[in-house]
């Protein structure tokens, strides 16, 4: 009886180890990721753990860092690899614009100073403008130089019906002139000094003029100079080669300093020149 009563209780046993046991293996518990853990990630990515919208998971990836730019994530591109852009998971606030103030304080009310026009500037002349030898149909002696204002180029008169062409640029809107003068000074790497009415319109423009500037590259007369009569006008060059063919100055006549330096050599002092 009892070793009947003891087989009984070492079945019940059994039983009841394999239920347990069955148990133990039948769900795992779930794995809680401390925030501690977590915070490191959010922060590479430039935001507070508290102010990220959902849960981010550390991940075993070998990309690269994210830069966060506050609108895409731009990761930088390995080598031999394009870069690959992202929609950003945290927008940036607003940045405040910067106010850039002059040297002078507060210049909001000056007005900016006539520069040249904003646009993508010639890396080369245009064609028509290069020096070139052309028929032209004239009364002017050889030797004459005859300005045509309106086609941007300037005739040196030759031989035989023929004419040295060159590009120029011309007096803007309200400096336009037309006449006949002589030239009667050359200078090479003229000094520049602007006139008191230019001054005083550049001025009221928060544009102030030098009231004199040595010859050299970065004087807007250029390489050569020949003054007409006893006008403030003359035939000069420019460090400005961009504005050839247009109607920018104050009345004079521009040219490359590779072109009135030829023109310079060709030309003495006396020679007519008729601007139309």
């Amino acid at each position: 009886m009892k070793a009947k009563l003891l087989l009984a209780l070492g079945l019940a046993a059994l039983f009841s180890s394999s239920a347990m046991a069955d148990d133990r293996y039948r769900e795992r518990p779930p794995i809680v990721v401390s925030p501690d853990l977590a915070a490191p990630w959010l922060m590479q990515l430039g935001a507070q753990p508290q102010a990220r919208q959902r849960q981010v998971q550390p991940q075993r990836s070998m990309k690269p860092q994210a830069v966060v730019t506050g609108q895409r994530n731009y990761y930088p591109a390995a080598p031999n690899r394009p870069g690959v852009a992202r929609q950003a998971d945290v927008q940036q606030p607003a940045r405040t614009p910067v106010v850039r103030r002059g040297i002078f304080g507060d210049n909001s009310q000056v007005q900016q100073a006539a520069v040249r026009p904003n646009r993508a500037v010639r890396s080369q002349i245009e064609p028509q403008f290069l020096p070139q030898m052309v028929a032209y149909d004239t009364k002017e002696r050889p030797g004459t130089i005859v300005i045509d204002t309106n086609n941007r180029f300037l005739y040196l008169v030759m031989e035989n019906g023929q004419a040295k062409r060159y590009g120029v640029g011309v007096g803007k809107p309200g400096f336009e002139w037309a006449g006949e003068h002589k030239v009667t000074r050359k200078a090479e790497w003229p000094s520049w000094v602007p006139p008191q009415e230019m001054i005083a319109r550049e001025a009221a423009k928060g544009h102030y003029l030098p009231a004199r500037m040595d010859g050299g590259p970065e004087n807007p007369l250029g390489a050569r100079a020949m003054y007409l009569g006893s006008t403030l006008y003359r035939i000069h060059g420019t460090n400005a080669p961009w504005t050839i063919g247009s109607a920018v100055s104050s009345g004079c006549i521009r040219m490359r300093n590779e072109d009135v330096t030829d023109l310079y050599g060709l030309v003495e002092i006396g020679t007519r020149v008729i601007v139309i």
